[in-house]
């Protein structure tokens, strides 16, 4: 991007997609006496009324999260004229042509093809020698990563293609090894492929992911959106993520989902049942009523254990003695 107007629309123009919205636990009676309340008594009140004001918190904090709007693009025709193309149109579950020949950053003919089959991919477009956004996006994606424990070449992969045909693997391997140094970590120049190729590769590629971009010849420069997709092992999209700044959370949580289960742990799998990718945004939203019904079951499994450890502690306790035949026998 080369001017203001370039900028606002990358920061606008996120999807053209549209969105399909989907659509307590009972109490416990608590005994009582005419006598001050037992100690395990105390306990079990106190405990229930801490596990209903967190319950209440996360809701609230749910529902604000669910509540939380992105950017919509404007239509193309109301777009300015030298915009008019520049925008990404979602391809959930598209396929990336395995076949595209592309030149990898050694200078070796390679297919995308030679990149599917073993993890997880995120494949983001830009050019080289791009000023302003396609530098922020890079920095972007390799700060996100640096905050995502899954590593490079390890868990997963990442190619970055050149969108611009008139740029060569020596700008490509340059540049990777400016992003290597920024990530930091071992191992991530085997997993972290920038290639660049023919019009006739880039074309196809971008029309497949739905990428689209303008060439300004008054400035030699090219007008695009900014974007990552993440694709399954098999090279279909399964997730986008706009603009130059990825949460980790987010990147971590299209990963696993990516992988199918292949990476990730159960802490994971809580997050993806409470949180669902919205296409619109862009961004994993709390869906509330899983939470709430987590948070019920979890509730059901603090007291019902709690009942059984008072019970277990009543059935250990030394029998009361019954005092009331000696006081009968003092009168």
């Amino acid at each position: 991007m080369s001017s203001p107007n370039h900028n606002s629309m990358c920061e606008a123009q996120d999807h053209v997609g549209r969105v399909h919205v989907g659509t307590a636990a009972p109490g416990c009676p608590v005994e009582r006496s005419s006598t001050a309340p037992s100690a395990g008594k105390r306990i079990y009140r106190r405990t229930l009324s801490t596990l209903l004001v967190f319950a209440a918190a996360a809701c609230g904090q749910a529902m604000s999260q669910a509540m939380t709007k992105g950017i919509m693009s404007p239509p193309a025709n109301v777009r300015p004229p030298h915009l008019q193309n520049v925008g990404i149109e979602q391809h959930l579950n598209g396929q990336v042509p395995p076949d595209l020949v592309f030149v990898d950053d050694t200078g070796r003919t390679v297919k995308l093809g030679d990149y599917f089959g073993k993890k997880p991919l995120i494949l983001n477009l830009v050019y080289y020698n791009c000023t302003m956004l396609c530098g922020e996006a890079l920095a972007g994606l390799s700060g996100s990563m640096k905050m995502v424990k899954f590593n490079v070449g390890n868990e997963f992969d990442v190619i970055t293609v050149s969108f611009n045909p008139s740029e060569t693997p020596e700008i490509a391997a340059a540049k990777k090894q400016d992003y290597l140094k920024r990530y930091g970590r071992p191992g991530a120049a085997s997993g972290w492929h920038f290639l660049t190729g023919s019009a006739e590769s880039i074309n196809a590629l971008t029309k497949a992911v739905g990428f689209q971009y303008q060439y300004d010849p008054k400035l030699n420069q090219y007008a695009h959106a900014t974007a990552i997709m993440v694709l399954t092992p098999q090279g279909r999209i399964s997730r986008y993520f706009y603009g130059v700044d990825y949460p980790p959370k987010d990147l971590r949580l299209g990963l696993v989902e990516a992988s199918q289960g292949k990476i990730g742990n159960a802490v994971d799998q809580v997050l993806l049942y409470c949180y669902h990718y919205d296409p619109a945004t862009g961004k994993y939203g709390a869906i509330v009523n899983n939470i709430l019904r987590l948070g019920a079951g979890l509730t059901v499994l603090l007291l019902g254990g709690l009942l059984f450890i008072l019970w277990r502690l009543e059935k250990a306790a030394p029998p009361r003695r019954d005092w009331s035949h000696v006081v009968r026998s003092q009168k």
